[in-house]
């Protein structure tokens, strides 16, 4: 006999804390033993909103131009998600608190996976269609803020 319990292959994950970080953009989040920092541009480029990632395979788009995102509101979904409203002005994803465990466990094949998705589609992380005007990059800004 089976039940549906038995059926979920891990429990569902639960943060302990979660702040965001303005200056260093950043989401910091803890599971239990597990944190995470999560940089918004990591969050912006996997937003789990149908903008993002389409309504099926081989339908997302590549965002750009996101190095210098910020979160301007984080709001609270019922027991199980926040909802970011990013600083240019996305803000229709919802992330559930297994979705955030899953971004910060694989974090970095999901940095390196957005990296080559750029440079294959000839954009750099500040440049592309959807940079702001209003947020010009820093010059001689380095690193990708992705571990602090």
């Amino acid at each position: 006999m089976t039940t549906m319990g038995s059926k979920q292959s891990a429990p569902t994950v639960v943060p302990g804390a979660l702040t965001v970080r303005t200056q260093s953009r950043v989401l910091e989040i803890t599971f239990g033993d597990d944190a995470f920092s999560l940089p918004f541009e990591l969050l912006r480029v996997y937003s789990p909103s149908a903008e993002v990632r389409g309504h099926g395979p081989g339908q997302e788009t590549l965002q750009t131009g996101m190095r210098d995102v910020g979160i301007d509101a984080l709001e609270q979904v019922g027991n199980y998600a926040v909802q970011p409203h990013f600083s240019d002005g996305h803000n229709t994803g919802i992330y559930a608190w297994d979705y955030l465990y899953w971004l910060g466990k694989n974090q970095d094949a999901l940095w390196e996976d957005y990296l080559q998705r750029l440079e294959a589609a000839g954009f750099t992380r500040e440049s592309g269609r959807d940079v702001s005007m209003t947020e010009a990059a820093p010059a001689g800004g380095g690193g990708c803020g992705h571990k602090h």
